[in-house]
């Protein structure tokens, strides 16, 4: 068979593939990656039906969609937004990546990986899934829910310590000397900083530069933008998600809105490929020596992440239920986990890592929104056992509660 035709077949049958997966996961309403990656395991080497001319281009689109997925996420913030987030929240950032990097890394340590494949694991376990919980809070109606800002705070916190975090873990991976590999984080600090200061004063000529009533003109002066600026993150050994995660906070206002509902099926599509690709670089036979790791690690940090919400949410004045919701929403872990996984076996600093990450993944992104509707009920239930009944359970201000509903609150 003629290659081209070959490639086509190949691809044809891929994207087809996925968008049958998506589908019945819509109808049952979960998330599809953890379809997406079992796809990649069945077009991978020792999966059902091994790919042969089409797996480079899979490999690109690979690449796009990573730039794809943290050019979205800085589309959702202004740089207003994050500075505000940076001051009022920051200390429940910091007691979520201690509470949620340290397993990653104490486990990699265990099993002997080393500390370069600490790090990377430490971001596996610690970052959650932005996907996944926004598509869960709006399902469940939770979006004027008053521990969604919390929520969302510690999302975006989460997603800026990635632009601090990706070039660090690019440098340990490349080998660098601890001088190069500090070069790279002040270059990647200042271009940070300098984006935030350019956004924050000149956002509004940024976007009425890239802004444009014509789709076609929008689409495409957003989308080489960020492809260039990413590249050019690249040349200069940063990341390039974290590149095409500062051109999104760059953007604001109708700039933003345009090129978000533009970009959102592209998003998708070369999103549902690095998933994929992952899933193809996965052999299956190597998933069943890490599953039991992996769903220690899966147990463990289910627990932190619910207790980080917990906490955070307690510290913004909320009632024990929403503190509930806010720590089992936060559990699916998804795209960003995998995101930093497939740099490590991009890399291969450790043949084990990608795989544990796939099934911890796997685990989690089932688990996250089945957390997010049993954490809160299961733990009224529980309390309600242990003070007995006709025992009042307090409120968010600390009194017995009464039998009007809290406000903004879905019970």
């Amino acid at each position: 068979m003629h290659s081209s035709a070959r490639f086509l077949i190949e691809f044809g049958a891929i994207i087809l593939a996925l968008g049958l997966l998506g589908r019945f996961a819509a109808r049952f309403q979960f998330s599809p990656i953890p379809l997406y990656l079992l796809a990649g395991l069945a077009f991978g080497e020792g999966g059902l039906l091994p790919l042969g001319t089409s797996e480079e281009f899979v490999a690109t689109g690979a690449e796009i969609g990573v730039i794809l997925l943290l050019l979205m996420l800085g589309l959702e913030y202004t740089a207003s937004d994050l500075v505000s987030n940076l001051k009022t929240q920051y200390s429940a950032g910091l007691v979520d990546a201690a509470l949620n990097a340290l397993p990653g890394a104490a486990m990699a340590l265990l099993l002997g990986w080393g500390p370069v494949a600490a790090v990377v694991l430490a971001g596996v376990t610690w970052i959650s899934s932005s996907g996944v919980i926004a598509k869960v809070l709006g399902d469940l109606g939770r979006l004027g829910n008053r521990e969604t800002p919390v929520i969302l705070s510690i999302l975006v916190l989460e997603d800026l310590s990635m632009a601090v975090y990706l070039p660090i873990v690019t440098a340990l991976l490349a080998g660098t000397g601890l001088a190069s590999g500090s070069l790279t984080l002040v270059v990647a600090l200042g271009a940070a900083a300098l984006v935030l200061l350019v956004a924050v004063r000149y956002g509004r000529h940024i976007s009425r530069f890239v802004s444009s009533d014509d789709p076609e003109k929008l689409l495409l002066v957003v989308l080489g933008l960020t492809l260039l600026v990413a590249g050019l993150a690249q040349q200069l050994q940063v990341s390039a998600a974290v590149g095409a995660f500062l051109v999104g906070i760059a953007l604001s206002g109708e700039a933003a809105e345009g090129a978000h509902s533009l970009l959102s099926p592209l998003r998708d599509l070369f999103a549902a490929v690095f998933f994929v690709f992952f899933g193809l670089h996965t052999d299956p036979a190597s998933i069943p020596p890490v599953l039991l790791p992996a769903l220690a690690l899966a147990v463990v940090t289910a627990g932190t992440k619910i207790a980080t919400g917990y906490w955070a949410a307690r510290r913004a004045g909320i009632s024990a239920k929403g503190r509930w919701r806010a720590g089992g929403t936060l559990v699916a872990r998804g795209e960003f986990s995998i995101v930093i996984a497939g740099l490590a076996v991009t890399a291969g600093i450790e043949p084990s890592l990608g795989p544990l990450a796939t099934a911890y993944v796997l685990i989690l992104v089932i688990v996250g929104p089945l957390s997010a509707r049993c954490t809160e009920p299961l733990a009224t239930r529980l309390t309600g056992r242990r003070r007995g009944k006709g025992t009042p359970v307090a409120d968010a201000e600390g009194t017995a509660n009464s039998t009007a509903p809290e406000p903004h609150e879905v019970a």
